[in-house]
């Protein structure tokens, strides 16, 4: 009997499953080693009385009380911290004589440790159907990824006027404007009590260069990564100067304009719920795993949709699915930057923030609803584009659409704003669009009407 017929979902040895056919109490190590492996990793199932070549003939119930003792044994006496350990037992025959017996093992919240004697302790990690010893580098990346890249005292003391970009941060976007105190600061967590800032407040503070806070950006011409890259930028730096120019790059790379309402007025359109947008982006920051090291948080604008790709796995116990839309549980691999973000105003408690990006779309039909897609070791958190249609162009957009979606990358003459509408006659586009839009207080001239340097710049509250 093949052991997939009795563990449909097991179909070899892989980083979640190993077959042994007994457990040699003469030599422990050489299958100790394998739960140690599944407790540093994300846990794992061990089979005893299976072959290599996933025969199950199954062992009797005398050597299945046998083997949890020694398994017990071994876990009281060499394996440091102990991991947690549940059996069951499937027969492999009608009369029920042989059994195999699964070890699940779950994953240890610390790291686990073999030890021989009072000095000798390894390290073991699992590998594709085997577990190997730790090199120092492993070591060091499991130990970010169980405590925390972010949760350890520096030996940098926190000087607030070496993170000056985090303070205008804060005044952006806490509701009195003001700047965190020390004490605030500590009662987070994010500063020691002796006043040493947390590995992961580093990242906020002006002049950091680590390749850990990489943002790539792309704007492509289709719906895939096949077509032209009409726009890209790569920001790494201290996180609040990343979080500002990923914005600027979405904002000027996603359509923006205005619509007249039933009371004469104008309304502002957009692609994307600037909450939305907002909320998308802070999640990545706070959620990625910074230690896998190699990688970065992307975003993917496309013609229909912005994929905000960033690395680590799910981290809840269900599917996305099986959550109802907006009522995501709230899990912080990073504790620090997520505080960090808190005190900024900027990260909602309690699994809100997805809500906040959900309500952004309230009032969209289900296939603009947004999602998370989950693959190994990446989330793509995927908003929709609500202006979006299949045989969308940009001569679609109306002329005073035009012109105010130019003035939000920078000032203009007003030869250049006419030169991309219908008007071939000045007066006429001064007349019935740029002089409106100036009466209106929607845009205004900078320099003398008759000057060549003259030009036009949109208002700084029409910009959001």
């Amino acid at each position: 009997m093949k052991i997939t017929e009795l563990f449909s979902d097991v179909i070899t040895e892989d980083m979640e499953c190993e077959f042994k056919a007994v457990l040699n109490s003469d030599n422990p190590v050489k299958w100790a080693k394998s739960i140690v492996g599944f407790a540093n990793g994300n846990g794992g199932m061990l089979f005893v009385g299976v072959s290599e070549d996933r025969e199950a003939f199954g062992i009797s119930l005398d050597e299945i009380d046998k083997t949890k003792n020694l398994v017990a044994k071994i876990n009281d006496r060499h394996i440091f911290p102990h991991v947690k350990l549940r059996y069951l037992m499937r027969n492999v025959d009608n009369a029920a004589e042989k059994f195999v017996l699964a070890i699940n093992i779950s994953p240890s919240e610390s790291i686990v440790r073999y030890r021989e004697g009072d000095f000798n302790e390894t390290v073991y990690i699992k590998g594709n159907g085997y577990s190997a010893p730790a090199t120092p580098e492993e070591i060091i990346t499991l130990s970010k990824r169980k405590f925390g890249v972010d949760n350890e005292i520096s030996e940098t003391l926190y000087v607030e006027k070496q993170w000056t970009s985090y303070a205008e941060l804060c005044r952006e976007f806490r509701k009195d404007g003001s700047v965190p105190t020390v004490k605030e600061l500590q009662n987070y967590e994010i500063v020691s009590k002796d006043g040493y800032a947390k590995t992961g407040f580093l990242m906020f503070r002006d002049g950091y260069d680590g390749d850990d806070t990489l943002i790539c950006c792309r704007l492509w011409r289709g719906k895939t990564k096949v077509g032209e890259v009409l726009d890209n930028g790569r920001f790494k730096g201290p996180l609040p100067d990343v979080f500002n120019e990923t914005l600027r790059f979405i904002e000027r790379n996603t359509k923006t304009g205005w619509h007249k309402t039933e009371n004469g007025g104008r309304e502002e359109i957009r692609s994307y719920p600037k909450k939305a947008i907002r909320e998308a982006l802070v999640n990545a920051i706070a959620h990625r795993d910074y230690s896998i090291y190699g990688t970065q948080i992307d975003v993917d604008i496309y013609c229909d949709r912005i994929d905000i790709v960033s690395p680590g796995s799910w981290l809840l116990p269900k599917s996305y699915e099986e959550y109802p839309i907006g009522s995501i549980p709230s899990v912080r691999r990073n504790t620090i930057i997520s505080a960090c973000l808190d005190v900024a105003n900027l990260m909602e408690r309690g699994g809100t923030g997805f809500q906040a990006i959900v309500d952004g779309y309230k009032d969209s039909s289900q296939d603009k609803q947004p999602c998370v897609l989950i693959y190994p070791g990446f989330l793509n958190l995927r908003l929709f584009d609500l202006l979006y249609k299949e045989e969308f162009s940009y001569e679609q957009l109306t002329d005073t659409e035009k012109v105010i979606g130019l003035l939000r990358d920078a000032p203009m003459p007003v030869k250049d704003l006419q030169a991309v509408t219908k008007y071939k006659s000045r007066s006429r586009f001064l007349d019935e669009i740029l002089n409106p839009l100036i009466e209106e207080e929607v845009v205004y001239r900078v320099g003398n009407v008759k000057s060549p340097t003259a030009v036009i710049k949109l208002k700084e509250n029409n910009k959001k």
